[in-house]
C-alpha cells in the first residue's frame, strides 16, 4: 500500500475548487451589484428610506394631444394661436387684374363670404388656427351646376386622410366624419381642384405637414406640470407633502391608531379652506417636511423660461404676452411691429400666394389675390414713415414715389405736371361751401405758381372742374 502524503489530493479536487471558487466568486457579484436600502437604527422602531426617481413622461405627439394639452389646457398656446390667427383675418383680401384694383368680380364675392355661415374673418381664423395647431389647413370647394364655385369649407385636419397615387403625389383625400367616409378627389370645376392642403414643413414627411406646437411640446408639458403642482401644492394647504413620524418607546402604532390619524389629516388639514391651520400632535409624533420649497426648485424661472419657450416657436414677442424676464424689444410697440413683419405679414402673404394659385390662376393667368396692408391699424406708423421719406425724396420721379407706395403711375400729362409742380391739397386749406354742387366740401384748389398756364379738364381727378 502506497501511504498518502499530505500533499496529495483525491481525484478530481481541481475541478471541484475551480466550481467552489466559481460559485463565491458569482455569490459575492450578485450581492456587490444588488442595490440595498439605506437602514438606520432607533430606539423605538426602524426607519426605511427609500429614494427613487421615474422617468419624465411625455404627453402623446398627436393632433388630439396638441388641441387638448396645448390649445385647450395651456394658456400661452391658446393667446399666441389667437394673436396670430385674429390679426391675420383682419388683413383684407383684394383681388387684381394685372394692377387694377377690381370692385366687382365672382372671386371678390367669394374671398369676402366663403360660405353663408363664415364671414372673411371667421374664415381665415379657423384656418390659420387649424395650420398652427395641426400643421395641415384643409379647404373643400364646392361647385354649383354651372362650373361656378359656390362656397369654402375649412376641414378639421384629424378628419383628413391623404390618398397617395402611384407616382407618390397627393391623388386625393378621404372625410372621415364617424365612420362615414367621403371621398374628396377630382376638380371642383375645370382646372380648381376639389381640396387644397396647406401645411407647415416637415423634415420627415413628404405629406403632413408638422406643428410648432410638436416642437414646443416639452415646454408646453413643463408649464402645465408646474401649473397642475401649484394646484395640488394649494390643494394640500399650500405646503409641501412631509411625514409624521412615530417616536414614542412603547413600538409602532396599531393599525386602528394609523388609520385614524390619517382619517384625522385628510378631513382636518387638507385643502384650501385648512390652509393655515395650526397642526395639533399628540405625544410621540413629529412633523418631517420631505419635500424640496419651489425657491429650491426654481419653480417660476422654470414656468417662465418654458413659457417664453413656446411663444419664440409659434413666433409671438414673449413680451407681448406679458412674461417677465424678456427684454428683446425696447416697447410694447416695436414688439408689435416685429410680431407683424415676422409673423403676420408672412402667414397672410402664404395665405394669399395660394389661394391665387388655386382659385385665381385657373379663371385667368392675370387675376392675383392680394393681401391690402393699407387697410391694417397696426402698419399705420410703418406706412407713414414711408410716405414722409418718399415726400422727402428729390431724386424719385411722382410715378416713382407712388409706385414705391404700392400705388399705380399716373398716365394723364396734365396730373402729372401737376404733381411735380407739388400742387397738393394741404390740411390747412378751406373746403367749398355747403350747397355749391359737386364741388360742395371738397377742398379749395390752391394757388398756381405764377406763370403757369391753367390745365385742361383731368379725367383722372375727381375735382377737375369740367369747365
Amino acid at each position: 500500500m502506497t501511504p498518502t502524503t499530505p500533499t496529495s489530493r483525491p481525484r478530481g479536487w481541481l475541478f471541484n475548487a475551480r466550481a467552489a471558487a466559481t460559485n463565491a466568486w458569482a455569490a459575492a457579484t450578485t450581492a456587490l451589484s444588488t442595490p440595498t436600502p439605506d437602514t438606520k437604527s432607533h430606539r423605538a422602531s426602524p426607519h426605511v428610506s427609500v429614494e427613487m426617481l421615474g422617468a419624465p413622461q411625455w404627453a402623446p405627439r398627436n393632433y388630439s394631444a396638441f388641441a387638448r394639452e396645448g390649445f385647450m389646457q395651456n394658456a400661452i398656446v391658446y393667446r399666441c394661436v389667437r394673436m396670430i390667427a385674429e390679426n391675420a383675418a383682419t388683413v383684407p383680401l383684394l383681388v387684381y387684374d394685372g394692377a387694377v384694383d377690381l370692385d366687382e368680380h365672382p372671386l371678390l364675392s367669394l374671398v369676402t363670404t366663403p360660405n353663408s355661415a363664415q364671414t372673411r374673418a371667421d374664415f381665415l381664423e379657423h384656418l390659420i388656427g387649424f395650420l398652427l395647431v395641426a400643421g395641415n389647413a384643409y379647404v373643400e370647394a364646392v361647385a354649383t351646376s354651372e362650373d361656378n364655385i359656390r362656397a369654402l369649407y375649412v376641414l378639421r385636419p384629424d378628419r383628413v386622410t391623404i390618398l397617395p397615387g402611384a407616382d407618390g403625389w397627393p391623388d386625393g383625400y378621404i372625410y372621415n366624419l364617424d365612420g362615414r367616409e367621403t371621398r374628396l378627389t377630382g376638380d371642383a370645376i375645370p382646372g380648381v381642384r376639389r381640396v387644397l392642403h396647406l401645411k407647415q414643413f416637415h423634415p420627415l414627411n413628404d405629406h403632413y405637414g408638422m406643428s410648432p406646437i410638436e416642437a414646443a411640446a416639452q415646454a408646453i408639458d413643463l408649464h402645465n406640470t408646474a401649473s397642475r403642482w401649484n394646484k395640488a401644492l394649494l390643494d394640500n394647504s399650500a405646503r409641501p407633502s412631509g411625514a409624521l413620524v412615530y417616536t414614542s418607546r412603547d413600538g409602532n402604532l396599531t393599525n386602528d391608531q394609523f388609520e385614524r390619524l390619517k382619517r384625522e389629516l385628510e378631513s382636518g388639514f387638507q385643502g384650501s379652506q385648512n390652509a393655515g391651520r395650526p397642526l395639533l400632535l399628540e405625544g410621540g409624533l413629529d412633523w418631517k417636511a420631505m419635500s424640496l420649497s419651489p425657491k429650491d426648485l426654481d419653480f417660476l424661472d422654470a414656468k417662465h423660461a418654458a413659457a417664453r419657450e413656446i411663444a419664440l416657436a409659434l413666433g409671438v414677442p414673449p413680451q407681448l404676452l406679458g412674461i417677465p424676464g424678456d427684454s428683446t424689444y425696447s416697447n410694447y410697440q416695436e414688439a408689435n411691429r416685429a410680431f407683424w413683419r415676422q409673423t403676420i405679414i408672412p402667414t397672410v402673404n402664404r395665405l394669399a400666394a395660394a389661394l391665387t394659385s388655386w382659385l385665381a390662376q385657373p379663371l385667368s393667368p392675370t387675376l392675383t389675390i392680394r393681401p391690402d396692408y393699407d387697410q391694417v391699424d397696426a402698419l399705420t406708423s410703418e406706412r407713414d414713415a414711408l410716405w414722409s421719406r418718399l415726400d422727402a425724396t428729390s431724386f424719385l420721379t411722382p410715378n416713382e414715389k407712388r409706385q414705391a407706395a404700392g400705388y399705380k403711375p399716373l398716365t394723364n400729362a396734365n396730373t402729372l405736371k401737376r404733381a411735380r409742380l407739388h400742387l397738393k391739397y394741404s390740411p390747412d386749406q378751406s373746403r367749398v361751401p355747403f350747397g355749391s354742387g359737386r364741388q360742395s366740401g371738397r377742398w379749395t384748389k390752391p394757388a398756381k405758381p405764377i406763370g403757369t398756364a391753367p390745365a385742361a379738364s383731368d379725367p383722372e381727378d375727381p375735382d377737375a372742374d369740367p369747365t
